[in-house]
């Protein structure tokens, strides 16, 4: 088992894949507690010619480093077990962006079937053009449908006339003038 070292901070490269999975508010959080308790737990590193690189702790190196911290405490790791840890890191940071994206599909599915829904429910309580058009509006409006109705019950009645000399004398019988 490896002893925990101190290693100077400017002497340890971190991969561009490990800088992209760097959350700040995190960096932010270990900060503060290692400025009042000091830093627990070490990372860990392996050696590559002239330099260290880090294998774990991305947001605790980070966390020193923004405190203006020289050195870090360490464990220094065979690069077997460097690369086994960053291929469990690997997997379990490639696990957890499976998880994420079919989160993000569940929620814009949810969402999409709401907005569905909402629509739906918004054309189903708008009136269609027909039902606008028969809806009376205001008294004047049921005057005149009244006034509609009385004439298309006249024109619609059995005793219409079929032709002219029957208008004729249905006229002359109402004491009409034709």
């Amino acid at each position: 088992m490896p002893k925990p070292e101190s290693f100077p901070i400017d002497k340890i490269y971190v991969p561009v894949k490990r800088k992209k999975a760097l959350k700040p508010a995190l960096v932010q959080e270990i900060a503060e507690s290692i400025l009042s308790i000091g830093q627990q737990a070490p990372i860990l590193v392996r050696s590559d010619e002239d330099r260290f690189v880090l294998v774990e702790g991305l947001h605790r190196f980070e966390a020193c480093k923004a405190l203006g911290e020289e050195t870090i405490i360490a464990l220094l790791v065979p690069a077997e077990t460097a690369h086994q840890k960053t291929l469990l890191s690997d997997s379990a940071e490639a696990e957890a962006e499976r998880d994420k994206m079919a989160r993000l599909k569940k929620l814009r599915l949810e969402k999409e079937a709401a907005d569905h829904l909402a629509a739906a429910s918004t054309a189903a309580a708008k009136p269609d053009a027909r039902e606008l058009r028969q809806r009376p509006k205001g008294l004047k409006a049921i005057a005149d449908q009244s006034h509609r109705s009385a004439a298309a019950s006249r024109f619609n009645n059995t005793s219409r006339p079929k032709t002219l000399s029957e208008w004729i004398t249905q006229q002359k019988g109402n004491g009409g003038r034709y």
